[in-house]
């Protein structure tokens, strides 16, 4: 399985990488005795059953099954190859692994590897040609720096026709994979021609951060042409599962402690020049509920700053609402003032201004209590006893009773009217509320009852038996105990775990210092649940001959147990049968096997 990577380059990254340092840039761990947890990036889930054991260097979900070492989880998650996989550890450990880098394919996927050879074609087109000169000015005009070009792999797509098409057939693609990358449209003849012309070129990124789509942002002043053009859907680019500049963001959201929701690029590209690297984006579109668990399987902490208009105003609200939806988020909302989006706040009112902004954001109810206030007019009586009675009902949907208390001091002092009157229509309204839950939580027990939908995939790795667990566990970390079993001429039950024992002694008798988590990658995947989860169980060290010789027994104990079930299986039938020979030989086994039973 490691192909032509030589061992002791595997094992000099793999020596050098904390597993809990790479898992940490997809998912959010919390230390919890020994290990780390937090939500699994393979499933959506509510209660974490992600695990990290840092000790062993092994990650276990105990809720889809999936489990492995470092480059099992990158595997997993980025649909890489085995050499890909130590080559990304390598480049996020900042490891040196000599020539093997350049001779390695860096993908895999060949739309993603024709993803990436667009996203260096049009950043070169836009940096280093005549052609791209138009885009270039238009970035320099937009305040975009040859850094900020190079860190969100800005490019331009020319207005000459079908100049990326021939760049890539030059490199030996075929039409087939050009299609289906979707940078191309294909006429009724047959005919490809380049879907993006005379667009400045925003590259558009998977959790890995390698390319899977673009957006171009129309330069010409034909306003029949889209503003913004985005790539189709491919096998490769799913809109409701990719947010803007993620994969650098969530590694700024570890010392900002946050991420920054905005509407759009240029928004993010502000932000960032404004020294809020945090900052995301979704694609175009409203935000998705898998686009919401990404967000919290890296921080609970997200900051929405959409643009400070109605309609970005009405977006906030929308998003503000699938979070609470999801629960677990802490969030605040920033409303820019004069109805400026960040790009323009931050050209009109500076870096530190904007700073400040994201400091002071507001609370959701906040948020809400201050959109509420501007559909009344308060100076009329009769507006303000709405606004208070609606006021009053939002305040009654939070469970924390601080949160309450102060939002209703503050909406009393604010509209001079009594705290006591305003605590009186809490609690009515909070009576309501809760029954309105109940109710809710009842007609959803049912649906769930009718529907039963499972919320994760099955397991398919192989059965964990506890007891050839434990044995195989010994056989692989015990001289002795491997000796013992050996000597003894044991076999294991499972054909699985003893083809696990045998690859082991191969392994072990060609390698120099073998180590379990080396031996994971060289056995077929779908063996690789029984040595994870047997390193993941709390094994204890110590074991005695006799330990061995009683699992043992136990284990022939049950292949009789399982013999003689069987066998008054066919007994039965030989009685239905009345096949007297047949029902006499039965017989005489059952006996047999009874007298080994004791």
């Amino acid at each position: 399985m490691a192909g032509l990577i030589p061992e002791e380059t595997i094992a000099k990254v793999r020596d050098n990488v904390n597993i809990v340092n790479v898992i940490s840039q997809y998912v959010s761990l919390e230390k919890k005795g020994k290990d780390y947890v937090g939500l699994c990036p393979f499933h959506e889930e509510k209660t974490p059953s992600f695990t990290v054991n840092e000790g062993k260097q092994f990650f276990k979900c105990f809720g889809c099954g999936k489990g492995g070492n470092v480059f099992t989880f990158l595997m997993e998650k980025e649909n890489l190859t085995f050499p890909e996989s130590v080559q990304k550890v390598a480049e996020i450990a900042h490891i040196d692994v000599g020539e093997f880098t350049n001779k390695t394919p860096k993908y895999s996927n060949i739309l993603i590897k024709i993803n990436e050879e667009a996203a260096d074609f049009y950043h070169r087109v836009l940096l280093s040609t005549n052609a791209g000169k138009r885009g270039l000015d238009y970035a320099h005009q937009r305040g975009l720096t040859e850094e900020i070009i190079d860190h969100f792999r800005i490019g331009y797509a020319p207005k000459q026709n079908n100049l990326l098409l021939t760049y890539l057939r030059g490199h030996d693609y075929q039409d087939q994979d050009l299609i289906a990358s979707g940078l191309f449209v294909q006429a009724q003849s047959g005919e490809l021609f380049d879907r993006f012309r005379d667009r400045l070129m925003f590259t558009l990124t998977n959790e890995g951060d390698y390319a899977v789509g673009f957006s171009g942002r129309r330069l010409s002043n034909d306003k029949t042409e889209a503003k913004y053009m985005n790539s189709p859907e491919t096998k490769v680019f799913e809109k409701s599962n990719v947010l803007f500049h993620f994969a650098e963001a969530k590694k700024a959201a570890r010392t900002e402690g946050h991420l920054v929701l905005y509407e759009g690029y240029m928004d993010v590209i502000a932000a960032y020049q404004a020294g809020v690297k945090s900052g995301i984006a979704s694609m175009g579109t409203s935000l998705t509920e898998q686009q919401v668990y990404m967000l919290k399987r890296i921080t609970k902490n997200i900051i929405i700053n959409y643009d400070g208009d109605d309609p970005g105003v009405h977006a906030e609200e929308r998003a503000t609402k699938l979070f609470e939806k999801a629960g677990g988020f802490n969030l605040g909302v920033v409303v820019l003032p004069e109805k400026l989006d960040p790009d323009e706040y931050v050209k009109k009112y500076g870096v530190e201004k904007y700073r400040d902004e994201i400091k002071g954001a507001l609370t959701p109810t906040d948020f809400y209590l201050k959109r509420l206030a501007k559909k009344y007019n308060l100076s009329n009586d009769r507006e303000k006893l709405l606004y208070l009675d609606e006021a009053v009902r939002e305040i009654a949907q939070l469970s924390n009773p601080v949160e309450q208390d102060l939002y209703l001091e503050k909406i009393a002092r604010q509209q001079r009217v009594s705290l006591d009157s305003l605590k009186v229509n809490l609690v009515k309204y909070r009576r309501q509320f809760n029954a309105a839950q109940q109710h809710k939580g009842n007609q959803s027990m049912i649906s769930a009852e009718q529907d039963a939908p499972p919320e994760i995939a099955a397991d398919t790795s192989p059965a964990n038996d506890p007891v050839q667990t434990r044995l195989l566990y010994l056989f692989i970390h015990s001289e002795h105990a491997r000796d013992y079993l050996l000597e003894n001429k044991f076999l294991f039950p499972d054909q699985n775990y003893q083809k696990l024992a045998e690859l082991w002694l191969n392994f072990s008798e060609t390698q120099e210092k073998p180590t379990v988590n080396s031996f994971l990658n060289f056995i077929p995947s779908q063996l690789q649940g029984i040595i994870v989860n047997a390193e993941m169980t709390d094994m204890p060290q110590d074991f005695s001959d006799r330990e061995l010789s009683e699992q043992i027994h136990a284990l022939q104990m049950r292949q009789v147990n399982d013999q003689l079930h069987d066998l008054m299986n066919n007994l039965q039938d030989a009685k239905r049968k009345m096949d007297s020979d047949e029902i006499i030989t039965i017989t005489q086994k059952i006996l047999q096997l009874k007298r080994i039973q004791g």
